[in-house]
């Protein structure tokens, strides 16, 4: 079988890079570095030393506040004295004798109106009396609807005008009533000297209350 003819081999001959491009990637090369420690330079600054710098001392002082001067004070001239005036001649003057006060006429004290045993009716009591409350209706009588009609008898120390003791010359019906009647003229008064030493008043219980 018949071998290719091979063709000779030419020898490579190394062709340098022109002069240019190899000015210009170390131009690029050294702009590179020097921007890269201008970076470097910015980021990174000492601290500033402050120990060198002198500390200045300021002292102050306050001047008091000058206040303004006052104006002078104006001089009063002192007022004159009044002009002398003719006074009349001293008179004895003759006094009036004091006026005595008139004695106002003392009305002499009625005494009470006193019927027979010496006791005083309820309408000449009224008169004279001080304090004289209404017996208070019980509540047990008013729930059993007690009602009736009775006579108490009061005596009156005549000095003082207070009752010394109360009773039921005539009974109302029931004791309930009796006792509220008796108790509410115990704490009757009258005026002292005023009153009779028996006093009789009738009393009656209804639904709308007592009343004498």
């Amino acid at each position: 079988m018949a071998q290719p003819i091979r063709e000779p081999v030419k020898p490579v001959l190394y062709v340098p890079p022109p002069r240019w491009k190899v000015w210009a990637c170390l131009g690029i090369a050294l702009a590179i570095d020097i921007t890269a420690v201008a970076i470097a330079q910015k980021r990174e600054q000492p601290p500033i030393d402050l120990t060198d710098i002198p500390i200045a001392t300021v002292e102050a002082s306050l001047e008091p506040e000058q206040q303004p001067t006052p104006p002078p004070e104006e001089i009063v001239a002192p007022t004159p004295p009044p002009e002398p005036q003719n006074v009349p001649e001293f008179r004895e003057e003759t006094t009036p004798p004091p006026r005595v006060p008139k004695q106002a006429k003392i009305a002499p004290i009625k005494a009470p109106t006193v019927g027979h045993a010496g006791t005083m009716s309820i309408s000449s009591a009224k008169a004279v009396a001080v304090y004289a409350p209404k017996p208070a209706y019980p509540y047990e009588a008013r729930a059993r609807r007690l009602m009736g009609s009775g006579v108490c008898v009061v005596s009156v120390d005549v000095a003082s005008g207070n009752v010394t003791d109360a009773t039921m010359a005539q009974s109302i019906g029931n004791s309930v009533l009796d006792n509220a009647a008796v108790s509410a003229f115990r704490s009757w008064r009258f005026r002292p000297g005023a009153a009779a030493p028996k006093v009789r008043i009738p009393i009656t219980f209804t639904m709308a209350g007592a009343s004498y």
